[in-house]
């Protein structure tokens, strides 16, 4: 695959697909794989110019970080393309003990073999902006410093309680971070400016991006350096909406890509992990129109009798459905409904949870030969979708309107999967009518 612009792996399924729409919707084929793919499903995708790997990393261990992704990362490094991205949630939401980017920068260093790691968050498409090192993400409809996010800095697992992403970053590495802020992309000097971060104390180099115009003076500071041996990037999906600037420029890529609208489905199977106020926001507005919701206690799908309560919660969906009705199976019904505290009291059960969704969802397309279903929350996707038996997925519909949780096709060898239509939608992610606009199979 010698024509590849890009190689990544997505920190979490939903921010994976999110690098793939960004990437797809604006002329650049790409495919994303569930794990490592034969040579086999690798030939079905050998004319994408790039190639993402979807993973879990943003909610494991520093110690299974050092297991997983340096194989990860070494086969991702022989696909030789120009740029290969450790990907991560625009919100930066991480810590030392889960998901710790640092750690995975670390890894990515020295197997690149690279003085500097550059990295990008901000991303104005997502309304994330990074001004003097600090990042600012959008809640309905007002810009927030992290730190004070209504909803990112009470995450349930890592709470972001810090904005200023360089002391962020020094809880989970040692290696120096130097800055290039909005006035050094600004300069007539930028490119020795940024030249001189890089070889002193080079480690991790961020770069500020508060808008179209440093995202795109950026994304050339980003292919400049790569052509000085930095392949290797890390931060949200910023970086491929950087680069495409720079493509664009060196006539690599073309213009937008158009999506026909696959048009609706009278029947949608959802199954929803998230305890945000935004995802309950949309099964509220959904169940006020014509979807029916099940509440599902997560504790019973994590304990002992978990098989059983699967089925039964399966069996639930299963009898909505055949009622001609679109289900929304949910173990939370906004923060206030979180039961995180009792979860995490159970070794693994966070990882369960998600398993146990996916199995559920898989029960309610074998047995009602649905086409068309949706996974809500990003650890939940990372999880849920193994359960699927999906190997692959491309873009089918973008959503211009709330970017990062496409409808796209599944690829795979088994039948009641293969050629699925599924959307991964982050808590945070998209508008009230998010869930009918799946089922409709609008863009917006």
């Amino acid at each position: 695959m010698s024509n590849l612009l890009l190689s990544y792996y997505g920190d979490d399924f939903t921010g994976s697909t999110d690098v793939m729409e960004a990437l797809a919707s604006n002329g650049v084929p790409t495919a994303l794989f569930l794990g490592l793919p034969s040579d086999a499903m690798l030939e079905r995708f050998k004319d994408c110019r790039a190639i993402g790997i979807a993973g879990t990393s943003r909610s494991e261990t520093p110690q299974w970080m050092d297991e997983h992704l340096t194989p990860v990362f070494t086969w991702l490094k022989s696909l030789n393309a120009a740029i290969c991205h450790y990907k991560v949630c625009s919100t930066f939401d991480s810590g030392p003990k889960v998901g710790n980017i640092g750690k995975a920068i670390e890894i990515g260093k020295t197997l690149f073999q690279q003085s500097v790691v550059p990295v990008i968050v901000g991303a104005p498409q997502l309304k994330r902006y990074t001004a003097f090192g600090h990042l600012f993400a959008a809640y309905q409809g007002q810009v927030f410093r992290i730190d004070r996010h209504p909803v990112m800095s009470r995450h349930p697992v890592t709470p972001m309680d810090e904005a200023d992403l360089a002391a962020h970053l020094a809880r989970q590495t040692a290696l120096p971070v130097r800055l290039a802020d909005l006035a050094t992309l600004r300069s007539p000097d930028a490119d020795t400016l940024i030249d001189a971060l890089g070889q002193s104390e080079a480690g991790i180099l961020l770069l500020d991006v508060d808008g179209h115009d440093t995202q795109a003076a950026a994304g050339r500071q980003l292919w400049r350096l790569h052509g000085k041996g930095n392949s290797f990037v890390a931060g949200s999906s910023g970086i491929e909406y950087a680069l495409l600037n720079a493509w664009r420029d060196e006539k690599l890529v073309g213009g937008k890509q158009d999506f026909a609208a696959p048009g609706k489905v009278e029947r949608l199977a959802v199954v929803s992990g998230s305890v945000s106020p935004t995802t309950e926001r949309q099964i509220r507005k959904a169940t006020s129109e014509g979807f029916d919701g099940i509440d599902i206690d997560p504790l019973d799908l994590v304990g002992e009798g978990g098989e059983r309560a699967i089925r039964q919660a399966a069996d639930a969906g299963i009898a909505r459905l055949k009622a001609g009705r679109s289900v929304i199976l949910h173990t939370a019904l906004g923060p206030s409904a979180d039961r995180g505290g009792d979860i995490d009291r159970i070794p693994g059960a966070r990882h369960r949870l998600g398993q146990a969704l996916g199995t559920i969802l898989r029960h309610m397309i074998e047995e009602e030969g649905l086409s068309r279903a949706v996974i809500a929350g990003g650890d939940t996707s990372s999880h849920a979708l193994k359960e699927l038996r999906v190997e692959a997925l491309t873009t089918l519909l973008p959503l211009p309107q709330t970017p990062g949780s496409p409808l796209c096709t599944a690829h795979g060898s088994y039948a009641p999967t293969s050629g699925l239509q599924i959307a991964l939608k982050g808590g945070q992610v998209g508008t009230d009518d998010y869930f009918a606009q799946i089922r409709d199979g609008r863009s917006s």
